[in-house]
């Protein structure tokens, strides 16, 4: 054999054997080797979310709902929503209520009725300050035509309130000189919604007082300060109410009307509330838990209703500031339709005559409405603010507070 032959046939030796080197590696490597075992895949890592906050357990509040209606004869019914900046967080009803029970809110309803009264002045497209002395805007004068519409809703005005009821008027006959300021509490159809707010600004009662003066609670200062935006929207109170708060936040039933002649002939549906022509804006509104729980989260959410905003945020702000502690005479902790719990920090209350009661709580940024309807004299009106205010809303903080 030749040298060059020779070293042709161990060349092509060489390959074969590097060819079948090749082959057993890359078998190897794809598990396909001879018998060695499969290598064992890493575990697999499964990302577990953590479990979905549940919220707060409010059924110790629910329990002391039930107690005081078991416990009480002159109380048939309860009705609660609370709510957050998102929605309603809670709701519960007892006895004959149902999530559809309407109530008349009686001074339940001065919230609502601020807030319509700042939208009116939040509106680029209306001349309207709370600030501005009502003669202003309307066109009459009297004594009480200096006073504001901030100084009237805060109950600083020095119009007498409600203490002076026995002396608003006689009622001895049947025009509105006889009734005097009472007439803002009559659903006769002789009155009118116009004329008695100019009975009141140009009638002056006993023991009026300089404005500024004097936390006085309730009565004609409210009726003026609606009659005031009336006039100056060339609309009645609930073309107000409905353009304002009703129609963006979809409220079902919520409306003003003049229950106090007679509360009992208030049957729960709207067409039996009386006096739509001449409402009562301290006190004669309407309600269900759904409508009362859009406003309050108006208050939680910046002043939205949906994707309207319907209260600029420092409207808001401005109901909360205190007015009525900072007199020199009866002063209370009071700002825009809000009564100032200085017991409770940060929760602010607007409770009513019938049993109804609304919150805040600006510090943990929640809300509440709850509604008793016992309309009758035999009712003992304090005892469902008191038990709400005193008792509720402390279990309300702290099932939230221990949810967090």
């Amino acid at each position: 054999m030749s040298s060059t032959e020779f070293i042709k046939r161990r060349s092509r030796a060489l390959c074969l054997l590097f060819t079948a080197l090749f082959t057993l590696v890359t078998l190897a490597g794809c598990g396909g080797g001879g018998g060695g075992s499969t290598p064992t895949p890493p575990p697999v890592v499964v990302d577990t979310p953590p479990p979905a906050p549940t919220g707060p357990d409010f059924s110790e509040v629910d329990a002391s709902f039930q107690s005081f209606i078991d416990e009480r004869i002159d109380f048939d019914g309860i009705s609660y929503v609370l709510v957050d900046a998102e929605g309603i967080m809670h709701q519960a009803t007892f006895g004959d209520h149902t999530d559809d029970t309407v109530v008349l809110l009686a001074s339940t309803s001065k919230v609502p009725a601020v807030m319509t009264l700042m939208a009116l002045q939040d509106d680029a497209n209306v001349d309207f300050s709370i600030s501005e002395p009502v003669s202003t805007y309307l066109p009459y004068d009297g004594p009480y035509a200096d006073r504001t519409v901030e100084q009237m809703v805060s109950n600083t005005s020095g119009i007498p309130g409600l203490r002076l009821l026995d002396g608003y008027g006689s009622q001895t006959g049947p025009t509105i000189e006889d009734f005097n300021h009472l007439c803002q509490y009559s659903a006769q159809p002789i009155f009118t919604f116009e004329a008695c707010g100019q009975t009141l600004v140009q009638n002056e009662l006993p023991t009026s007082q300089p404005a500024g003066s004097v936390y006085d609670y309730g009565g004609s200062q409210w009726q003026i300060a609606g009659v005031t935006a009336s006039t100056v929207a060339n609309a009645t109170w609930n073309q107000l109410v409905d353009q304002y708060l009703g129609t963006p936040c979809g409220l079902e039933v919520f409306t003003f009307g003049n229950p106090w002649e007679s509360p009992t002939s208030f049957s729960g549906s709207v067409d039996s509330l009386a006096g739509t022509a001449n409402p009562n804006i301290e006190g004669g509104a309407i309600t269900n838990m759904a409508d009362y729980a859009k406003l309050l989260q108006v208050h939680l959410n910046g002043g939205f209703c949906g994707d309207t905003q319907v209260l600029s945020g420092d409207s808001i702000a401005s109901m909360q500031v205190d007015r009525g502690g900072v007199v020199a005479t009866n002063a209370t902790p009071y700002g825009m339709g809000w009564w100032i719990q200085t017991e409770l920090p940060g929760v602010l209350t607007d409770p009513g005559a019938f049993g109804a009661v609304s919150f805040i709580d600006v510090n943990r940024g929640i809300g509440g409405y709850m509604a008793i309807d016992e309309y009758g004299d035999e009712a003992d009106s304090g005892a469902p603010p008191g038990f709400f205010i005193g008792q509720a809303i402390p279990a309300i903080q702290a099932a939230w507070d221990a949810a967090q």
